[in-house]
């Protein structure tokens, strides 16, 4: 087994003990890369004295104050750190910025130590890893695999132990694809929740930073760090991050329909992803097949469509003063802009608008998509051969998302059989990162796999409690995770919290009349009760009014004694409408009830 990785819980739980300093471990940081023997991974490295004063002058340990006190990370080289140079890969176009990018400015303030800058696909511009003209970093897993790409150093410096965290840029699916490739996570948040200011730019209306980790807790702890509104980044968008959201114990996941599944003829791929639907299953998802041809439709305008025009707009000068600082592959595929008019431009954003109305029925079915990370693992040399097909394909999952307005999370997960590496991305509408984050840190944990390539095991997600300045609702029918009326709880804001029966004062009733059916609890005395399963969701305050006011008679919202000492308000029923009920309590819960009227 490899040494043991960075992360952020192990590692301050041991600064609190005072077993260990923040100049030991960016001591070891540096010792590790040196004996990786990987010369693809840094293009600069912080000169390991510089790390070491920085890590000796923070303040005392308060990791309430300082969130990432004594981590160390690394940032790929597309993004800004005042004093190193700033290359995207391309020596030519290389400059070394007074300031440092927002995001890392938020970071080092919270106490993270910068080892280095990691190698990408020039300009950002490509998703195997390989399209660099410095050493190409060698896959965590398997040196015969390509690394991905554009961010291919953030992903094997964490897959390797290196650091604790690394920031990657994602247009298309680059902190997603290297993620998968290098088994570790991989976070893409919703656009402008961190400023990109400071990024040298692919398409600047879909680029994000994103995160890669060992685990999705220390993913979370990262991105909430560095998020909020930046007032000088005109794509800067607030988003509201809470804590990750428990997962439900039934969460409506929607998959790709057998004939939008894209192996390429890659069998232990598509082993690997049925293997994936049974492990979704096993944590609570229920899987819903969507159709994926408009996802796909959107997905090919970036790069078969006008978007192209984008990353030329962000390349020109180097375009007309120094073209042949570009590798030929990114130079050519830039190029192709001049293919495009300004009318193709307002014609594809046309396409794009009412390809994105699909996904209002889309998110009416289904809380989240699940889609494989890599439709396949391919070699070097299967990249030498065909270039330009297999970084295409492993765009299949991936290069709709930003086009759409979405946030993304890749965690690994059952592994292929013939080795190579797979995976799984959650997605979801703007604004559900939280979401993503708590079934997937669940998810990964679940799937028993390694961090990276250290042979440690994925630890425990951290507990879970309801964001600050909510108000918890007890539901008890049709709201329920998964059941007809819960994108109800969803619209509103709310969010699972956790599952527990009442006190056993308590009977269930299926009310007379329906469809839809109705369920009413009603307390009585405790002798003759029961205690009868529940969920406990939380609304923001701004919602719970609109919420309690839907609530038609008989049914009402009142103060419900639940098994764990709580006593949050919830549904109940008043007790005159159970007049010709079918008195249910015996199943403990409706849902239950609603299972034995589907097999009747």
């Amino acid at each position: 087994m490899s040494p043991q990785p960075f992360l952020i819980a192990s590692l301050h739980s041991r600064y609190a003990a005072g077993s260990l300093s923040a100049a030991e471990v960016v001591a070891l940081a540096c010792h590790r890369i040196a004996a990786a023997e990987d010369p693809g991974i840094f293009l600069h490295l912080v000169p390991r004295e510089q790390a070491l004063a920085a890590a000796r002058a923070l303040p005392n340990f308060d990791p309430e104050r300082y969130p990432l006190w004594g981590i160390p990370f690394a940032v790929k080289d597309n993004i800004d750190v005042a004093g190193l140079p700033t290359t995207a890969a391309c020596p030519d176009f290389a400059y070394v910025p007074q300031a440092s990018a927002p995001a890392v400015d938020r970071l080092l303030s919270a106490g993270a130590i910068l080892i280095g800058k990691t190698n990408l696909d020039q300009f950002a511009t490509g998703l195997v890893g390989v399209r660099t003209p410095y050493p190409v970093p060698r896959n965590a897993l398997d040196p015969a695999l390509v690394p991905g790409g554009s961010s291919s150093g953030s992903a094997v410096a964490v897959a390797r132990g290196l650091v604790a965290f690394a920031l990657g840029t994602d247009t298309a699916g680059s902190g997603r694809i290297p993620a998968g490739l290098n088994n570790v996570v991989g976070l893409k948040p919703s656009l402008g929740a961190v400023s990109t200011r400071g990024v040298v730019p692919a398409c600047r209306t879909l680029d994000c930073i994103s995160v890669f980790s060992g685990c999705v807790d220390d993913a979370w702890r990262v991105l909430t760090t560095m998020a909020g509104p930046d007032s000088e980044d005109p794509f800067s968008r607030p988003v509201g991050f809470g804590p990750p959201e428990p997962p439900a114990p039934v969460i409506r996941v929607g998959v790709p329909r057998a004939a939008d599944l894209r192996f390429f003829g890659d069998s232990a791929g598509a082993a690997a992803w049925a293997d994936t639907l049974t492990l979704l299953e096993a944590q609570g998802a229920e899987p819903i097949e969507v159709d994926f041809t408009p996802l796909f439709a959107a997905a090919a305008l970036l790069y078969d469509g006008p978007w192209i025009a984008e990353r030329h707009q962000a390349l020109r000068r180097v375009l007309a003063e120094t073209p042949e600082a570009m590798l030929p592959v990114t130079r050519g595929i830039v190029e192709r802009a001049g293919g495009w008019s300004a009318s193709d431009c307002f014609a594809a954003l046309y396409r794009l608008k009412a390809l994105a109305l699909t996904l209002v029925s889309i998110w009416q079915k289904v809380e989240i998509l699940a889609v494989p990370t890599l439709p396949i693992a391919p070699t070097l040399s299967e990249v030498a051969a065909e270039p330009i097909l297999l970084n295409s394909r492993l765009g299949s999952y991936t290069n709709f998302v930003n086009l759409l307005d979405l946030c993304a999370l890749a965690v690994p997960g059952p592994g292929r059989r013939d080795g190579r590496p797979a995976g799984v991305s959650l997605i979801g509408p703007r604004g559900a990162d939280a979401r993503l984050a708590g079934f997937g840190a669940r998810l990964h944990h679940a799937a028993g796999v390694a961090i990276g390539a250290t042979g440690w095991p994925v630890p425990e997600p951290l507990p879970r409690s309801a964001a600050a300045e909510t108000i918890e609702v007890v539901v008890v029918g049709a709201h329920l995770s998964g059941m007809a009326l819960n994108g109800e709880l969803r619209a509103q804001g709310g969010h699972f919290v956790r599952a527990v029966p009442t006190a056993p004062c308590y009977r269930l009733y299926a009310l007379p009349g329906g469809p839809p059916h109705r369920p009413g609890l009603v307390r009585v005395a405790p002798d003759t009760g029961f205690a009868i399963e529940t969920e406990v969701w939380a609304l923001p305050p701004a919602s719970f009014g609109g919420f309690v006011g839907a609530v038609p008679a008989p049914l009402s919202i009142g103060t419900v004694r639940l098994a764990d000492d709580t006593a949050p308000k919830g549904f109940l029923c008043e007790a005159i409408a159970t007049a010709g009920a079918v008195d249910i309590s015996h199943l403990g819960g409706w849902r239950a009830y609603i299972a034995g009227l589907a097999l009747a």
